[in-house]
């Protein structure tokens, strides 16, 4: 696939906050994103930049007479649409999706229903709620259970016995009740085997294929932050232009602009299925969208002043 990188990006933003922290699981990821992003964005030497950290869930930390905001809250507030709505509010451009494909992405179960109407394979689901609770897995074992609307793999469950089952379905909907309210639901999905995969998604264009090789062949949080040992190819595979097209197709079922990353499994038969989208990606050394940018020849300079020039508010 062909990349079509400009040299500059044309934008009349010349203050922009960068919003970090938050309330979720993942502040503290959010902050070193943000603070990556914060420093790429000052090295261009065209805006002026003010790091904004976030310790509610609302907006009384931004300073007036901001141009936009770089969104780097993950999780919670900052991707289920509520960021989205108070910067619509005040008529504030901001990076990333609107508030409606944001509750989307972050939801799950929602984002399943979403592929499955366009046909973009993703791996089988049930749900299971307390008053509606599943007599074991419809899948068998082993198989995978969420909590559906938090992130970076914050009650992700891989149970490979019966007996793990029903705890760890309590405790998915226990994680989405105390958060989200209601009676808590929980995903529950067919385990794929084969290898993990994610494809950044940048407006119209696609990044390259990026493979996930975790040690235990398991990427959850200590994989995905704190270890050296997960590994971050770029494979050449004959699959690689249909993810990249299917990619797409889940960011454009989903109502998403700007930046968002899609995450897949590969069986060994060459099977493709899209698990989730990430619509706010890290921006980490850790983190995948800058990897696969690099690869394609942008830095994480230009990285993010690419996401920040489609900066929109709806």
């Amino acid at each position: 696939m062909d990349f079509f990188w400009y040299n500059s990006v044309m934008n009349n933003f010349k203050k922009v906050a960068v919003l970090m922290g938050g309330t979720s699981n993942e502040r503290e990821v959010s902050l070193v994103s943000g603070h990556n992003v914060a420093e790429a964005l000052v090295s261009l030497g065209k805006y002026e930049v003010i790091p904004v950290v976030l310790d509610a869930d609302d907006l009384s930390a931004l300073p007036a007479g901001v141009d936009a905001c770089y969104i780097t809250l993950h999780g919670g507030w900052g991707e289920d649409g509520g960021v989205q709505s108070a910067l619509d509010a005040r008529s504030i451009p901001y990076t990333g999706p609107g508030a409606a494909a944001s509750r989307v992405a972050m939801d799950k179960i929602a984002t399943k229903k979403c592929l499955d109407a366009v046909g973009v394979p993703t791996a089988p689901w049930a749900v299971a709620t307390p008053s509606k609770p599943l007599d074991g897995s419809p899948f068998g074992y082993p198989c995978v259970v969420k909590a559906p609307r938090d992130g970076s793999s914050v009650g992700v469950y891989l149970v490979k016995t019966p007996e793990a089952f029903a705890s760890a379905v309590a405790d998915a909907a226990r994680i989405d009740r105390e958060k989200f309210g209601g009676e808590g639901e929980a995903l529950v999905e067919a385990f794929i085997p084969g290898r993990e995969t994610t494809v950044g998604v940048l407006g119209d264009e696609v990044l390259p294929v990026v493979e996930i090789c975790a040690p235990g062949g398991w990427y959850g949080y200590e994989e995905k932050y704190n270890s050296n040992e997960t590994r971050y190819p770029f494979p050449e595979d004959g699959f690689c232009p249909e993810m990249q097209r299917l990619a797409k197709a889940a960011f454009d079922a989903t109502g998403c602009r700007g930046v968002t990353r899609v995450d897949f499994r590969v069986t060994p038969e060459g099977q493709m299925y899209v698990l989730e989208l990430n619509t706010s990606p890290g921006m980490t050394s850790h983190s995948l969208v800058p990897k696969a940018a690099q690869k394609a020849g942008l830095s994480l300079p230009s990285l993010c002043d690419r996401v920040l020039g489609s900066a929109a508010h709806d």
